[in-house]
């Protein structure tokens, strides 16, 4: 498990665990795993294996990343512009979404934005609404996960958190944030 973990550049879930080990259980499974992630972390190895995106992957421990941006002398982090952003909080809170509800917060056209979100596999059509018209709606990936480090929506930070954000900003900003909710 420590290999495929190791040689993987994706979470891997425990499902393709089982189909490697059909011999284990899934709670063998993660049990192994949990094992060896406590050992990383009271070895206080420069790795760690985390829980994202419903599977398990190994990391760089954050506080070495001085250390590996001088090894690799680049930094190499995709970087959503302001309106993307705009357009994937709106995605990711409000999910199913459908264009239409994205440009009425946002008070823009939201066409060019969403379709790179989705080249890019960050959102996709998750289904149709049943309004007229039958408009796509819009949700969040998995790879939206895996960019973001999170296990689950649930661990999304909570609108209430973002308050203090709010009023250092326009009140344009304020109205779309408040559209969210």
């Amino acid at each position: 498990m420590e290999s495929l973990l190791f040689s993987s550049d994706k979470p891997i879930l425990i499902e393709q665990f089982r189909n490697v080990f059909s011999d284990l259980e899934p709670t063998e499974i993660r049990k192994t795993i949990e094992e060896l992630k406590s050992e990383y972390e009271r070895d206080n190895r420069g790795i760690r294996i985390v829980e994202v995106a419903g599977g398990f992957q190994m990391v760089t421990v954050a506080n070495f990343s001085s250390y590996l941006k001088k090894f690799y002398k680049q930094k190499h982090t995709e970087k959503f512009s302001k309106p993307a952003l705009e357009t994937l909080a709106i995605v990711a809170y409000k999910q199913p979404v459908t264009r239409l509800e994205i440009e009425s917060i946002r008070g823009v056209n939201a066409d060019g934005v969403v379709n790179h979100l989705k080249d890019l596999g960050i959102i996709r059509i998750s289904g149709r609404r049943g309004a007229p018209g039958r408009p796509f709606v819009y949700s969040t990936t998995r790879k939206f996960l895996e960019y973001f480090g999170l296990k689950s929506l649930e661990e999304l930070p909570k609108m209430e958190d973002f308050s203090s954000l709010v009023s250092s900003e326009k009140a344009n900003s304020d109205s779309k944030l408040e559209a969210i909710k």
